[in-house]
């Protein structure tokens, strides 16, 4: 934890000590490794067709058998509905997914990843192991088991 963040919990637990800010800390740290991550990353995206949500969204299509139902790809990622809609559209007008009204359901849809979709996935992904396995391999062992 960085200095200036240790402070800024003294300062909480100074002014509240009457609050547990343990699941803030923990959760804080989950972000702050997340934002981390996503900065080592950036090379690996600024040298692609897809951006690092478009991956995240890619990824889960790349080896499905079937298509998937994007409410329940919104809930696989952990996305809003809304939020998983304005990614596809993107994707969709860069014909990297297609999506088609599922006959089962009309309400809903079925993505797929398109040839040119699952061709930016294989792009990326060997570009990132590779990142990330040279920022899991600077980690201690005690690190990387608290992980």
């Amino acid at each position: 934890m960085a200095d200036n963040e240790a402070t800024t919990w003294d300062q909480w637990r100074a002014a509240r000590p009457d609050l547990d800010l343990t699941p803030m800390t923990l959760f804080g740290g989950l972000k702050h490794a997340h934002a981390m991550l996503e900065f080592l990353l950036e090379p690996v995206f600024e040298t692609s067709a897809i951006s690092s949500s478009e991956f995240d969204l890619l990824f889960h299509l790349r080896h499905a058998p079937e298509p998937i139902i994007a409410r329940r790809l919104a809930q696989t990622m952990g996305k809003s509905a809304a939020a998983l809609s304005k990614t596809l559209t993107k994707l969709e007008r860069r014909d990297l997914v297609k999506r088609v009204a599922n006959p089962a359901d009309k309400r809903s849809a079925l993505v797929t990843i398109s040839d040119a979709g699952a061709a930016a996935v294989d792009d990326v992904i060997p570009r990132r192991l590779v990142l990330e396995a040279e920022v899991i391999g600077a980690l201690t062992d005690r690190q990387g088991s608290d992980l």
